[in-house]
């Protein structure tokens, strides 16, 4: 759906959303509701492990009671058997924004997968599938050549992608590179061609601290997990479907507990493994975001700073408590 046929409904057009964004962990949740309470928000989710159903606590959606205090989308709707594409939770996630604004009221998007949140703002790229030897090619390309050599190359052919990588990114850089070759085509030319499911101003915050400060954070939030029943939940989701590659059952948290319960993995095992793949998930989230010069950066408690400046870019008095 998207909003620049008019399908979106008669306010969608002149509608704006906000965007939160930030590592797992940080505080996304808490600051999205005071900024819904703030201009009447509707919470819409864009992370890929909260869309599914009965496992809740081990993916860490907002809790009943946070969503009572506001209108909350996209959480725990799909089976956990059930796969999800980043261009298909983009349409779904766009009709979402879209129904929020027929509402009168503000959406805001609030998750951590980047991917997810790229498709619903820039739309996807509609490139085919690269051929295994040519990415062998690249890649036997880039270990014989370097990094700085293969960039020349994308400079030369792509000036404007380039410009947006830095020599040291193996994956972009060979990606792009793959697909100039496969298709004859630049990395800028397919993504001319992508639709956004989402055509309305979006302002991006989000929230970050330092990397210490956060591992603590991710430890104190597995223990409060397991304190209110995530070892149970998984054990029922396990019951329901016993299949260990299902989408659902495979993020960070119910992998390890499933193969916990599975024998698998002693308790603490799983605990520990959990814990050092959440650091990594986190990690990864932040290299993605950091990428984007238009989020607006807090740290955790700054809920008045992000109320002030998304004020003056709605142009709406907050609601006062």
């Amino acid at each position: 759906m998207s909003g620049k046929d008019g399908d979106g409904g008669p306010n969608s057009l002149n509608g704006k959303a906000l965007c939160l964004v930030g590592p797992t962990g940080a505080g996304k949740t808490e600051a999205a509701l005071a900024l819904a309470e703030a201009f009447r928000g509707s919470v819409v989710n864009f992370d890929s492990r909260q869309v599914y159903r009965g496992i809740p606590v081990t993916t860490a959606q907002p809790s009943p009671e946070e969503q009572a205090r506001c209108p909350h989308l996209l959480y725990g709707f799909m089976p956990c058997t059930q796969a999800v594409s980043a261009g298909s939770f983009a349409e779904t996630a766009a009709k979402a924004v879209y129904s929020v604004l027929e509402q009168g009221r503000t959406p805001i998007l609030v998750g951590g997968t980047g991917l997810y949140l790229q498709a619903l703002l820039e739309g996807l790229a509609p490139i085919p599938d690269v051929p295994q030897d040519v990415r062998e090619r690249v890649a036997r390309q880039w270990d014989e050549q370097g990094g700085a050599a293969l960039h020349d190359r994308l400079a030369e052919a792509d000036p404007a992608y380039a410009a947006r990588v830095h020599p040291n990114d193996r994956q972009r850089v060979t990606r792009a590179l793959e697909v100039l070759e496969a298709t004859g085509r630049t990395f800028s030319a397919w993504h001319a061609q992508a639709e956004k499911p989402l055509d309305l101003p979006c302002m991006k915050m989000g929230i970050r601290m330092e990397k210490t400060v956060l591992d603590r954070r991710l430890a104190a939030r597995i223990r409060v997990m397991l304190e209110r029943g995530a070892l149970d939940e998984v054990r029922r989701a396990v019951a329901e479907c016993p299949d260990p590659s299902a989408p659902g059952l495979s993020g960070i948290g119910c992998a390890e507990l499933a193969a916990h319960l599975r024998g698998e993995l002693g308790f603490q095992e799983a605990l520990d493994l959990w814990l050092s793949n959440t650091k990594a998930y986190a990690k990864r989230q932040m290299t993605w975001f950091k990428r984007d010069t238009g989020i607006r950066w807090f740290t955790p408690g700054r809920t008045r700073e992000m109320v002030a400046l998304a004020s003056g870019w709605l142009n709406m008095r907050p609601i006062s408590g």
